[in-house]
């Protein structure tokens, strides 16, 4: 053990990634010998990272505060052959979500074939009726999709819960490497690591695909709810990245069944749009009618197949918790696969006897709203007051299709720099997916949160945790010194966007990157 890892050892229970009973595990072994070798006071500030962020913007809202995201110094490092399990079980997982909304909201054989009960779906407050019958142009549905994933004590990767609505998050897989580069050139070098940058290439071309029939060089827009979102730095960001217009509802303009976008030219027709909104406040004239942040007339476009939106509106039903328990007889229904990943144990609260079970261990259980989001309204029953589980307690019998139950499961634990010492804190991950309706191409590596206070479980952003850079590695992932002599120079990192720039200063820039972009995702 160097200085910066002395000492360190893992939180019980808690499968460590870096430590076993034997020693370093092989993955870390080369990041932490690297990472020894750096001035320890240096690393410990960890001032970089902070600076960084504050400077290009990369902040997220906490409680009304702007607060800079915090990113670890230490990476979350996962061989080849793990990744492999995970990015196939991913693209199974996307692919029988895909199937199981493109059933829902048409024939429903799932629910004449007795998989899952009708009334489970009719029930999530996310089926949109107004979408039945709806076939998107390339059949896709789940253009992005968000699995979160957890370790177990026993080192298995297990899937926590589905995202296929307005997932979150890539934006800080981009700028957590790009800092990681910058700040650790002399660990990074040393280490054959999957790039994440082509993401936005994979994301412009999937939204390309999209496009309604007959148009064969789309505009393809990024819908966002504006400046005050907590999530508005990567919505601006994937918007200059792809080289495409960000807009807001005001500037859209629906008429005739098709929407078009106001320059300074006129009005210009939009086919594709890539919202960051939910459902609720895209179109006044069908969900709340007190939304400003929509455009009236949207549905009514996506409806007569006039413009795609990415993800498609209902996807929330997929996201329910509920549902989420019946996910591995989807698997088995419509790939007749066994599921790749397994899920976490669950009880289904509204069953009588599961919900008996459940109230009587109300201090042993994590108890989840079906339609949260965020890590709100979740209750650890171990660390919950009396008071919070009696309260809980008439929720559930209130609501009973309104909760799941688990156990609580032990995130894995990775070292975190905590008062200038590495400390074991929880993880989770989340790999992000683009189905382009051909392919389904996962991201490598991901979004590592890390719950910050020793012994939290809760990681999410929102929840005040933080964020480390996931290492897919190589089947050669480490470079001996001969091949780093040889290794070609890192290209240079894809420039971060600076949100307190002028909208208007940007379209230029944005057109131009969007012809390019055009020009190199054109078929031969």
């Amino acid at each position: 053990m160097n200085e910066l890892f002395a000492g360190y050892k893992g939180s019980g229970l808690a499968y460590d990634e870096m430590m076993s009973s034997d020693g370093v595990r092989p993955a870390y072994s080369s990041m932490m010998r690297q990472l020894g070798k750096l001035d320890a006071a240096e690393v410990r500030a960890g001032d970089y990272p902070k600076s960084t962020y504050i400077d290009q913007g990369v902040t997220f809202d906490i409680g009304g505060e702007e607060r800079p995201f915090p990113l670890d110094i230490v990476p979350r490092i996962l061989l080849a052959d793990e990744w492999a399990v995970i990015e196939t079980g991913v693209a199974q997982r996307v692919k029988a979500l895909e199937a199981f909304l493109a059933d829902v909201y048409t024939e429903g054989r799932v629910f004449a074939d007795g998989v899952i009960p009708r009334r489970v779906v009719a029930s999530s407050p996310h089926f949109h009726r107004v979408m039945a019958g709806v076939i998107p142009p390339n059949g896709v549905r789940v253009h992005v999709a968000g699995i979160d994933l957890v370790r177990d004590n026993a080192g298995v990767f297990r899937v926590l819960e589905d995202n296929v609505r307005v997932p979150s998050g890539v934006s800080y897989v981009m700028t957590n490497r790009r800092v990681m580069f910058s700040a650790l050139p002399e660990v990074t070098s040393r280490h054959r690591i999957r790039p994440v940058e082509q993401y936005p290439l994979q994301l412009l071309a999937a939204l390309r695909a999209a496009a309604p029939h007959g148009v064969t060089d789309p505009t393809v827009v990024v819908m966002t709810p504006g400046v005050y979102n907590s999530a508005y730095f990567e919505h601006a960001l994937l918007a200059r990245m792809m080289g495409v217009e960000l807009v807001e509802g005001r500037d859209l303009v629906c008429h005739g069944g098709r929407v078009s976008i106001r320059t300074t030219q006129g009005l210009r027709p939009v086919h594709v749009i890539y919202r960051r909104l939910d459902d609720e406040f895209l179109d006044p004239a069908v969900f709340r009618a007190d939304s400003m942040l929509g455009c009236a007339g949207l549905i009514n476009a996506v409806r007569a197949g006039n413009v795609t939106l990415a993800n498609c509106v209902g996807n929330g039903v997929a996201d329910d918790k509920l549902v989420y328990t019946y996910v591995p007889d989807l698997i088995r229904y419509y790939l007749a696969e066994e599921p790749i990943i397994p899920g976490v144990d669950t009880w289904r609260v509204e069953e009588p006897e599961s919900r008996a079970e459940v109230l009587d261990r109300l201090d042993e259980l994590v108890l989840k709203p079906v339609d949260g989001s965020g890590g709100k309204g979740i209750v650890i029953g171990p660390v919950a007051s009396k008071k919070q589980l009696e309260v809980l307690r008439h929720k559930i019998l209130d609501d009973p299709r309104g909760w799941i139950a688990q156990p609580v499961v032990q995130l894995s634990t990775v070292p975190t720099m905590i008062g200038g010492g590495m400390r074991p804190r929880h993880v989770d991950l989340r790999p992000f997916a683009v189905n382009s309706g051909s392919d389904v191409y996962v991201l490598p590596g991901g979004l590592t949160r890390v719950a910050l206070p020793e012994g939290e479980l809760i990681v999410n952003s929102s929840q005040g945790g933080g964020s480390k850079d996931t290492w897919v590695l190589a089947r050669d992932g480490v470079r001996s010194q001969r091949k780093r002599a040889k290794a070609k120079p890192m290209p240079a990192p894809v420039p971060l966007v600076d949100i307190a720039e002028e909208k208007t200063h940007h379209q230029q820039e944005q057109q131009q990157q969007q012809n390019q972009l055009r020009m190199e995702t054109r078929p031969c």
